[in-house]
């Protein structure tokens, strides 16, 4: 299910140092290639979902999400943190490397729950996240996720 989103236009390398400095670079980024509708309504969202509780799920992985009812499709940004991790709160304790922004609709829950089971199985992979964050190119982390 992941492949219908991935795209070398949605990864991006991050060389943020704070967890809102990542937030930003990813929603400027999203907002540069048309994929928001509303930027400052998409990023109200992120921040707000946030604050309801960290969305470091562990491992070294973020998955920030904001579902808005102007979008009729899920999009999905991979950020790849080239420098050492970022404090984000994570369950685990863990400094973020990898984050998965996921924008979409707020009234498809299960297709929501369909991409966000995708993402933690591929994420569980011990050896699948250390080559992510090893990759130097969009194209190695597309053809990474398609052979998977």
């Amino acid at each position: 299910m992941l492949k219908k989103y991935l795209d070398e236009k949605n990864i991006l390398f991050l060389n943020a140092t704070t967890k809102d400095n990542a937030i930003s670079s990813m929603i400027d980024f999203l907002d540069e290639n048309n994929k928001l509708l509303d930027k400052e309504s998409f990023k109200e969202a992120i921040h707000k979902r946030e604050k309801i509780i960290s969305t470091g799920i562990g491992m070294g992985v973020a998955i920030p999400h904001a579902k808005l009812k102007e979008y009729s499709d899920f999009f999905l940004l991979i950020g790849i943190q080239k420098k050492k991790g970022i404090n984000w709160t994570s369950l685990d304790g863990s400094l973020v490397r990898i984050i998965f922004m996921i924008g979409g609709p707020e009234d498809n829950q299960n297709k929501y729950l369909k991409i966000l089971s995708n993402l933690t199985s591929v994420i569980k992979d011990h050896s699948l996240r250390k080559q992510l964050v090893k990759m130097k190119t969009a194209k190695s982390i597309k053809d990474l996720f398609l052979k998977i």
